[in-house]
This record gives C-alpha cells, sequence and structure tokens, in this order.
C-alpha cells in the first residue's frame, strides 16, 4: 500500500525559492570602485582630459582633497575571478536586544563575475594644467596673463574641467600648484602668470627624488634599477683556472722563509704577549671609513632611481611635445641635475656585456648559450600567450567535438573525398 506525503503548501515553497536565490548577478555593466574616506558633499565623479593623451578619461574629484585618477586592479586573464557583495551585519553586545527588535527584511547579496577593483589614488593638478599654460608652437613665448584669462581664451574646454578649474574650495590650491611651474608677477590686486619649463622640470625633479627616498616600487625597482646596473660575470677558461691553482716556485720559497721568521723566538715572544685592552685572542675593531666605490655606486643608483621616475611621469602625465623638451632640458647645460656619472657607469657596463659575449668559447657547442632577460621576458610571455589561447579554444569546445576527437578514424576516408569530381567513365 503505497502513502503519498502532505502536499507542501505554496507559502513555504515561495520562502524556499526566495532563500535559494539569494545571490544574484549584479548589474551590468558593474564597476566596483574604492573611493577616499572623508570626502566633501561636492565630492564626485568627473570626465577630465586625461594630460597624457587629452582623451576625456573618468575621475573622482573633491574640492577639498583634489583630483583622483581611477588604477584598475585585476587578476591575470588567465585566472578567473569573481567578487561576493554581502550586506553589512549590525553587532549588539546583549543578545536580548535583538530578540526584542523587529526582524529586518533579509538583505540579498550579489555576485560579479569580473573581480575588477577601480582604487582611486589621487593625483598632481598640476599635470591638468600644463597643457593650459604651456603657449602652442604657434604662438611662440607666452606673456603674463590672469589666470581667468588663460581658462577663457580655451574655447573647446570641456565643461567638467572649467567646473574644476572654477570652484571656489579648490581655488586656492589650484593657484598654488600653478606658482610652481609658471612666474608669478604681481599686477596691484591681481596676478599674473607665465609658463616657466626651467620652474617645471625642478618640480619635477624634487617629486622624482621623493619617490627615491620613499623607495620605488618592487616591480620598477626590479626591473629597472637593480638588472639595469647588474654587472656581467666574465668567463674564465679552465687553463687559467688551473694555472693559478698551481702555486709557484717563488711562492714555495717565501712561504718557507715566513715559516722559519714565524718559529724565530722573538716573534713567538711577541704573539704570546696579549694587549691591555682585549682580551686574549681577540683583536680591537678598527672602523673602516666608507669607501669610495660604495658611495660612488650609492650615487649612481640614486641618480637612476630619480630617472626611472622621471620617466614614468614623463609618459604617464605629460604631452609628447612637452616630455622631448624636458629631455632637451635635462641634457643641456642648464639642466638642474646632472646624469652624467649614471650615463657613463651605463655605458661601461654594456661594454662589459659585450665584452662578456665576445669571450665566450665559440668553439664548445654543447653549452647552451645563456638567455638575456629580455628574451626569457619574451619566451615567458609568448608560452604564456599560447597557454591561453589553448585554454579559451578548450573552453570553447562542445562535449560533441570533444568525443569526435576521441574516435579512431584510421582506415576512414575523409570527407573531403565524398565531395571530389567523379573519375571520368572509360569508353565502350
Amino acid at each position: 500500500m503505497r502513502t503519498r506525503s502532505a502536499p507542501v503548501s505554496k507559502s513555504k515553497k515561495s520562502e524556499d525559492e526566495t532563500n535559494a536565490k539569494t545571490l544574484v548577478a549584479a548589474e551590468k555593466p558593474s564597476k566596483t570602485f574604492i573611493l577616499p574616506s572623508s570626502t566633501s558633499d561636492n565630492a564626485r565623479l568627473v570626465s577630465l582630459p586625461n594630460p597624457q593623451s587629452g582623451e576625456l578619461t573618468r575621475y573622482f574629484f573633491c574640492p577639498d582633497r583634489g583630483i583622483y585618477e581611477f588604477t584598475v586592479v585585476a587578476p591575470p586573464a588567465h585566472m578567473a575571478r569573481s567578487i561576493l557583495f554581502t550586506p553589512r551585519t549590525r553587532e549588539t553586545s546583549n543578545p536580548l536586544d535583538e530578540e526584542k527588535k523587529d526582524p529586518e527584511p533579509s538583505a540579498q547579496g550579489s555576485i560579479t563575475k569580473k573581480a575588477e577593483f577601480l582604487v582611486a589614488t589621487p593625483i598632481d593638478a598640476l599635470f591638468f594644467m600644463v597643457p593650459l599654460l604651456a603657449p602652442s608652437s604657434k604662438s611662440g613665448r607666452s606673456l603674463f596673463q590672469p589666470f581667468d584669462d588663460i581658462i577663457d581664451s580655451q574655447d573647446d574646454m570641456p565643461k567638467h574641467l572649467r567646473q574644476v578649474l572654477y570652484d571656489d574650495e579648490f581655488r586656492d590650491s589650484l593657484l598654488a600648484r600653478a606658482e610652481a611651474i609658471c612666474e608669478v608677477v604681481q599686477a596691484g590686486d591681481e596676478k599674473m602668470f607665465r609658463f616657466n619649463e626651467t620652474r617645471l622640470v625642478q618640480e619635477l625633479i624634487t617629486k622624482a627624488e621623493r619617490m627615491a627616498d620613499r623607495g620605488l616600487p618592487v616591480s620598477l625597482e626590479e626591473r629597472f634599477v637593480r638588472q639595469a646596473l647588474a654587472t656581467p660575470l666574465m668567463s674564465v677558461k679552465r687553463e687559467d683556472v688551473a694555472t693559478s691553482q698551481e702555486p709557484s716556485n717563488e711562492s714555495q720559497d717565501s712561504a718557507s722563509k715566513s715559516e722559519v721568521r714565524d718559529n724565530s723566538p722573538s716573534t713567538v715572544a711577541t704573539t704570546a704577549t696579549p694587549s691591555i685592552g682585549t682580551p686574549a685572542g681577540e683583536s680591537t675593531p678598527v672602523p673602516q671609513p666608507p669607501s669610495e666605490e660604495s658611495t660612488a655606486s650609492d650615487h649612481i643608483t640614486r641618480l637612476l632611481r630619480i630617472s626611472t621616475a622621471l620617466a614614468f611621469m614623463k609618459e604617464s602625465y605629460l604631452p609628447a611635445t612637452m616630455a622631448s623638451r624636458l629631455d632637451e632640458i635635462l641634457e643641456s647645460a642648464e639642466s638642474p641635475i646632472d646624469f652624467k656619472p649614471l650615463k657613463d657607469r651605463l655605458k661601461e657596463i654594456t661594454d662589459l656585456r659585450a665584452q662578456a659575449l665576445a669571450s665566450r668559447d665559440m668553439s664548445n657547442f654543447t653549452r647552451k648559450r645563456a638567455l638575456d632577460d629580455e628574451e626569457e621576458d619574451i619566451r615567458g610571455e609568448k608560452k604564456r600567450r599560447k597557454d591561453e589561447a589553448e585554454k579559451k579554444s578548450k573552453a570553447a569546445e562542445s562535449q560533441a567535438v570533444k568525443k569526435l576527437k576521441k574516435v579512431n578514424t584510421s582506415g576512414m576516408q575523409k570527407m573531403s573525398s565524398f565531395f571530389a569530381k567523379a573519375a571520368p567513365k572509360k569508353k565502350t
């Protein structure tokens, strides 16, 4: 005899469905922003021209804290990740208080398929004013002008940038950054500005020195500082090693003479008497002054860090024409910093690497050629792209295609053979 269970009520069935669907996909397109805390109520997202390319890009603007750019933090393409968002829970010290409170409606969580964060990082407003203050190639040398006249002369300025420049709360900090790269003249109650390239170079060098003192990121330090200053290992022939290990007759004679001198009575008497200030068997440490080579290497390393920081700022935040002009100033005699010791050291390392490659024994074909760091990086990048392409192709294949690949097709005719032209019939 079969028995049937009691039918599930509709209310209980709806509760189970809602509990099973607590996680829903986030809206598309969805982006996760990490914004600074303690911002003003007038903080907002704005579209400003990129200082390097001039294209409109999304920024975060706060009149009290300045302008922020968004840095994308995401996992590699071959590593699939997702983000789970859950509602914030309130923590109460007394569990009885939770029972007295009315039950809150259950908040739903969401999940994003793409694990990507847009972190707001501060950017100096100085870089946005360089394209405005710098004179164009047609106008030549700029003249002293009020800041408002410089802004009004730009007819095609985006409206968001005009709002940022005319913001009353942000005005004082904006004028302070303009004075850092301009010559300022007081005309009555108003200040007049004229762009100065030397002041811009000095300001960028100050930023680069601050970055070098605080320490560059690990990736930049390894790639552009340590690898650039690494000296190659010179190859040594086996004959040279064998001759250096064999002691000569002169060294043996000198060693025997030194043993005779050590066994003399005067020498034994002096070595057996310990010194007054130090215990027996220990020597007094003598402070060694820093050598000139270590001091010079530290100075060159710091110069290379400053040069790396300058190159990063020029390539990221300055137009191409302005970056080339700054390179000319840094190479001239008017440069605020001298990079000649760094250039000489890099040239010396380049010559050493060329000598190391030339000194290798080309007759020994059994030894594999040593790969440079750039070649290894290129091979690793090619291998990674190949693996990603294979994974994508495998993921796109259906189950039917995978099963067909496992079929033994030996002895079967190809599909193209059925569509080939028929052989001509023999005439009888």
